[in-house]
């Protein structure tokens, strides 16, 4: 199967033309210019038909002279531009096309053919099965329910995603436009085992917009769900589409959709699917990351977006409980509102039992400089003098703990997301126990940062991997 992705973009493109924020002038400067999302299979098959579909079709070189069939998803001006009918009715009103979707998408078809054109409509809904023939025999498509339904608009009120397979078995689903996917969708894609997977990525940074579209919030819960089902596995290959200048700039987008084994690719790419080449695989061998930054950077934050995509994280908060700190308990809250339902937390600063366990989830451990307090709390190390036999003692009992920290972290098969605080760029501490501290940190983070895969600075809410 031959899937050409005509467009990748939302209903504005993106850049969007009239906007000169920082993600629409990266894509004007570096000449990444993305048209409304469809896609075509195999010359033949047409998904969605937008204001643009048929210019970036011949700046692909096929055109659309050979498309038989066309899947709608919604009546949407940027997925459905019915003008492209009449034009086709200028230069092939002989060739047969069957044009599939939900009503309102078929009713807005209607007025576009001439009576001589040989076309033919079959209106659908979530749950319909249909069976292709002529170029196309032996292709099903089911379809599936969208959550695109935006209050008022009438023309979302039926929208669908298309879940295709062809006669060789491969499977493919079109998901654009959708918000957070229906459970009925989820399970109709239950052990699916998907080849490709277009996701639509609508919203990137912005949260809140109360569409029905994803973000980078809702988008990797999705991931998530599919992968906990069997519908995305190590071999599908998944790409976001429908993207809008809402997202950071293409590289930046790309550095976080990559963490969840999602790609971007440009207007016209050619995708062979069958062929897995091109697929990121999921992560199947141990893979240990380390997060680093000053307070309030972002650092958590960033921890629990590299592991938002997968079903099941621990997630080890070595915190305490500390009920008796009104601020800090709303710390806490803020924290888990944050995390998805699936993920459990453990309050415990064992990190050796957790790494050493035979659970098989992901943990992410916020964070180390709390758990090096802990250790340090248990040597009693605050109760000694420096440079006394009592202190040479606490400060062994603490080095031996680094050790078999250091130790499980390395022999562990989890994928293990930690983050630290980065105390060592500021002034130096102006008592004996803020310096000792700050020391053993840095310690503490340089070792760990050793047997990690990947290693992370965040500064003012930017990711930079070291």
């Amino acid at each position: 199967m031959q899937v050409v992705v005509l467009g990748t973009g939302s209903a504005d493109g993106w850049p969007n033309a009239w906007c000169r924020c920082r993600s629409c002038e990266w894509a004007r400067a570096a000449g990444k210019i993305r048209a409304t999302t469809s896609v075509l299979i195999d010359g033949q098959l047409l998904i969605d038909c937008g204001p643009d579909t048929a210019l970036a079709a011949d700046r692909c070189g096929i055109g659309l002279a050979e498309v038989t069939t066309m899947l709608i998803t919604h009546a949407h001006s940027d997925h459905l531009a019915p003008e492209a009918l009449l034009a086709r009715s200028w230069a092939a009103p002989d060739r047969s096309l069957r044009i599939i979707g939900p009503p309102t998408a078929i009713e807005i078809c209607r007025p576009w053919i001439g009576p001589d054109d040989r076309v033919s409509f079959t209106v659908v809904v979530p749950g319909d099965v249909i069976t292709l023939d002529g170029d196309r025999e032996g292709t099903t498509v089911r379809v599936l329910a969208a959550a695109h339904d935006v209050g008022t608009d009438e023309l979302t009120a039926d929208a669908v995603l298309y879940y295709l397979t062809d006669r060789d078995g491969l499977r493919l689903v079109h998901a654009a436009d959708t918000g957070p996917l229906p459970d009925e969708t989820i399970t109709a894609l239950r052990d699916s085992a998907l080849d490709l997977l277009l996701l639509e990525e609508t919203f990137g940074t912005r949260t809140g917009h109360g569409t029905g579209h994803h973000d980078l919030t809702t988008f990797p819960r999705d991931l998530a769900r599919l992968r906990e089902v069997g519908a995305i596995t190590s071999n599908t290959d998944v790409i976001a589409v429908h993207l809008s200048h809402y997202n950071p700039p293409a590289p930046e987008l790309e550095q976080i959709l990559g963490e969840w084994n999602v790609r971007v690719v440009d207007d016209g790419t050619l995708l062979n699917i069958g062929d897995h080449h091109g697929a990121r695989a999921l992560r199947t061998s141990p893979s240990r990351t380390l997060i680093v930054g000053g307070a309030r950077s972002g650092k958590s934050h960033a921890a629990e977006r590299l592991l938002a995509a997968e079903p099941v994280v621990r997630y080890v908060a070595t915190s305490g409980s500390r009920v008796d700190d009104s601020e800090w308990v709303a710390r806490v809250a803020l924290h888990q509102q944050r995390r998805p339902a699936t993920w459990t937390t453990h309050e415990t600063t064992d990190l050796i039992g957790i790494l050493t366990s035979h659970e098989t989830s992901p943990l992410l451990i916020d964070c180390l400089s709390l758990w090096l307090a802990a250790q340090l709390d248990s040597a009693d190390m605050w109760g000694t003098e420096s440079a006394t036999p009592a202190r040479n003692h606490a400060l062994g009992i603490v080095d031996d703990a680094i050790d078999s920290l250091v130790a499980a972290l390395r022999t562990t098969s989890l994928r293990v997301v930690l983050v630290s605080n980065e105390v060592g760029s500021g002034v130096v501490p102006e008592h004996e126990s803020g310096r000792l501290f700050r020391d053993l940190l840095g310690i503490l983070n340089t070792r760990v940062g050793a047997e990690c895969d990947d290693v992370t600075l965040v500064v003012a809410g930017r990711s930079l991997r070291l």
